[in-house]
This record gives C-alpha cells, sequence and structure tokens, in this order.
C-alpha cells in the first residue's frame, strides 16, 4: 500500500509540470511527515552523505570538458576526418555524421552536446548537399545518442553512485556496444542513401585524410587519455574526468585557439549550472531511494518476482517495456537515479551481471533520448532544424527501429557488453 502511494504521489507531481528533482523531493518529504515517524534530522543527514561519493565528482569535470569542446573547434575537425574517410560511399555526409557523433560522443560523455555540437555543422552542410532535411535529422538524433554509451558517459557514472558498481568496467563495457551500435546506424544510413539514390563525395586522397586526421588528432588524443589512463591504471574515472576538463581547456584555449580566455568564464558558468542542476536531481533521488528502501519496495519486488516464477529471460523483457515507458515521460538521469535502485536487487537475486544490466539501462535510456514527448535529442535536433517534434519522429523511425533491434541484441547477449571488461578486469 505505501509503494502505490509513494509512486501515486511522484506521479502526480510530475504531471503538475513540476521538475522531476523537486518532484522527488516533495515526495519523500511528504511521505515521511505525514505517515512516518522518521525525525527531520536523518533526512537532512541522507541529503548530505548521499552525495558524499568520490564517483560523483567525475559528473561536472566530464560537463566541462565537453562544454569546452563543444565550444571549440574540435567538432568541426571530427567531421572534417569522419567525411575525408567514408564520404564517398552512398550518403557520405550522412555517413561522416555518423561517424563524427561517435567520435565526438568519446570525449563528451552528453547526448545533447553531441547533437549540438555536430548537428549544428553538419545538418546545413547535408541540406546544401541536396540531403532532405529530414533524413539529416534523422541521422543527427539517433548518432548523437550514442554520446550516453561511448565512454565516457555521464549517464553510466551515475548508475555507478546508484549501485555501486565499478565506473571502469562500465566504461569499458560500453566500448563494444558503442562501437556496434555507430556500424549499425551507418549501416542504416547508407542503405536509405543508396535506396533514394543521395548524394556522394569526391573521394578523398590518402593526403588528404592523413591532412584531416593530424588537425582533429588533438580532440581524438582525449579519448586516448581517458581510456588509456583508466585501463592501465594512472588513475581512477573520477581523476580521469578531471585530466579531461584540463586537456580540453588547454587544447581549445592554447592549441587550437578557436577560444579566448574571455570566453572560459561563461563556459564555466554554463558547466556549473549544468552540474548544480544534475546534482540537485541526483541529491533528491537519493533521498527518494533511501524511503524506497526503508519501506522495503525493493526487497518486496524481488520477491514478488522470484514468486511468479518470472526468470531472466522475462525479467529482462519486463525492465525493457518498464524503461522504455519511462523514457516517454522522464529524462535519463532520472530513470537512472529512480529505477536502478528497485530493480538493481532483483537482477542480482537471479544473477545477472551488474555490468550488463547498467549497459542495458544505458541502452534504454538511449531509445527514450530520441522518441517524444521528452526525447531531448528531439528537442535540441528541431531547435537546430527548425522541424516540429511530429515531423521529426516520423525521421528518425527507421534508426529507431535499428536502435530497439540492438537493445534486443545486447539485452540477451551480454558478452557483447562483458567481453571487453572480463578481458581486462581478470
Amino acid at each position: 500500500m505505501n509503494a502505490l502511494i509513494i509512486f501515486l504521489l511522484l506521479l502526480v507531481l510530475m504531471l503538475t509540470g513540476m521538475p522531476i528533482s523537486i518532484s522527488l523531493g516533495l515526495t519523500v518529504l511528504t511521505f515521511l511527515f505525514t505517515m512516518t515517524d522518521v525525525p527531520v534530522q536523518s533526512v537532512a543527514l541522507k541529503l548530505f552523505t548521499g552525495i558524499e561519493k568520490f564517483e560523483i565528482m567525475a559528473i561536472p569535470f566530464f560537463i566541462l570538458a565537453g562544454n569546452f569542446l563543444t565550444h571549440g573547434g574540435v567538432a568541426r575537425r571530427m567531421i572534417n576526418f569522419a567525411t575525408a574517410m567514408v564520404g564517398h560511399w552512398h550518403g557520405g555526409l550522412a555517413l561522416g555524421g555518423v561517424l563524427a557523433c561517435a567520435l565526438f560522443a568519446a570525449v563528451s560523455g552528453s547526448s545533447p552536446a553531441t547533437v549540438v555540437a555536430i548537428g549544428s555543422i553538419i545538418l546545413p552542410a547535408m541540406v546544401k548537399q541536396g540531403f532532405p532535411n529530414r533524413f539529416g535529422a534523422g541521422v543527427i538524433t539517433t548518432s548523437g545518442a550514442l554520446g550516453i554509451l561511448i565512454p565516457p558517459s555521464i549517464v553510466m557514472v551515475m548508475y555507478s553512485v546508484s549501485t555501486n558498481t565499478s565506473v571502469g568496467k562500465l566504461f569499458m563495457a560500453g566500448v563494444v556496444p558503442g562501437l556496434m551500435l555507430a556500424f549499425l546506424l551507418g549501416l542504416t544510413t547508407w542503405f536509405l542513401a543508396r535506396k533514394n539514390g543521395y548524394p556522394r563525395m569526391k573521394k578523398a586522397t590518402w593526403v588528404e585524410r592523413f591532412i584531416a586526421f593530424r588537425e582533429s588528432a588533438w580532440g581524438m588524443l582525449l579519448i586516448v587519455v581517458i581510456m588509456g589512463g583508466i585501463y592501465s591504471g594512472i588513475f581512477t574515472p573520477t581523476e580521469a574526468a578531471a585530466m579531461a576538463a584540463v586537456y580540453a581547456f588547454i587544447i581549445a584555449v592554447f592549441v587550437y585557439k578557436d577560444m579566448t580566455l574571455k570566453q572560459v568564464p561563461k563556459v564555466l558558468l554554463d558547466s556549473a549550472s549544468m552540474s548544480a542542476m544534475l546534482l540537485y536531481i541526483i541529491t533528491n533521488a537519493v533521498l527518494f531511494s533511501f524511503l524506497v528502501t526503508s519501506e522495503n519496495i525493493p526487497q518486496v519486488m524481488a520477491e514478488w518476482i522470484t514468486g511468479q516464477g518470472l526468470g531472466v529471460v522475462s525479467f529482462l523483457l519486463v525492465v525493457n517495456v518498464l524503461l522504455l515507458l519511462a523514457g516517454n515521460v522522464m529524462e535519463p538521469s532520472s530513470i537512472v537515479l529512480i529505477m536502478a535502485p528497485i530493480l538493481f536487487p532483483v537482477a542480482m537475486k537471479l544473477g545477472i551481471d551488474p555490468v550488463h544490466f547498467g549497459i542495458l539501462i544505458v541502452v534504454n535510456m538511449e531509445v527514450g533520448m530520441c522518441h517524444p514527448p521528452v526525447g531531448l535529442n528531439l528537442y535540441v535536433a528541431s531547435g537546430i532544424t527548425k522541424m516540429g517534434i511530429t515531423e521529426l519522429t516520423i525521421a528518425v523511425m527507421p534508426w529507431l527501429l535499428t536502435m530497439l533491434a540492438f537493445l534486443m541484441l545486447i539485452t540477451y547477449v551480454p558478452e557483447i557488453s562483458l567481453w571487453l571488461p572480463n578481458l581486462i578486469y581478470k
């Protein structure tokens, strides 16, 4: 009964249009003050201890690194390199966009940042070359979602904080699925371009490719710094985030010189504002998780599911449906922070690997970012293309179906996610 009251209260508050962070906090406080005798001191204590985790520090640093790279000319150089490599195939510029999104995702850790950085440059170029606006929007909206799957990923850090899973293992687990999804999205793009006879670019010479690579090398070196540092044990994922922020600053200001020192305070302010918003959501989500756990909801749910005789296959299907439905009304960070503490104990009871479960949740979040009503990537792409949400939803459909097929593959073939972390963390 208590569980029903908690979730009904949360749903009602969210339906009023209240921000998710405040809805979570109010749900907790209303329930604690009216239906329990928990002292207010414990709430305050939980608020502070909830965000006292070293891993959380990675979030503002990755946001800062992503902002430096977005404001600098890293995205433009990555696009030049990507189009030099694959531009001569069917739908060349669109394929270059998919590859550029995958590269930029590996340095920014954010999906909307990837859509903004790559989309604002490549979409006008695609329209100019003769691609339909709808096709370009579909490519970039879905490819931008790679930002939360290819490490470093802010959503993975949040899952790690919620479930005490190793961030390093999650980052490694995201590499193979991320590359695989990039390939599948590229394949869908190529097939549609070939079918509709969309333009190709002139094949670049190896000299042109080398020049494009050399110009983008400083940006792509960040991938090596982050992943190489974590893999070799030189620094932790949190320290890697700090390194990424410093490196991105040096590249943007002193190497590429796309940004002046006068512009740095604005980038710092934007990053602080975004970080504060995410940390506020995390704080309230921690409170919500405390309430849910104190009412024994995850344990009861775990017992009920195992009592129903749901096996691993059925449970994972239920999880996918739940998360896809949640993706209709909430953004990824909130879903992870609310659903992970509830579903995680059940997954552990059924013997599901915590890293595989994390990747499954992240892929669900990717799909959620590309469909209405709250698909964040749709709104970002809508702002760039000046297209309506309904039109964009139709535009992304072929790639969205590809992502759903990929989700099923990730769900039931855990080896795709676990092969690399098992190889490294023996």
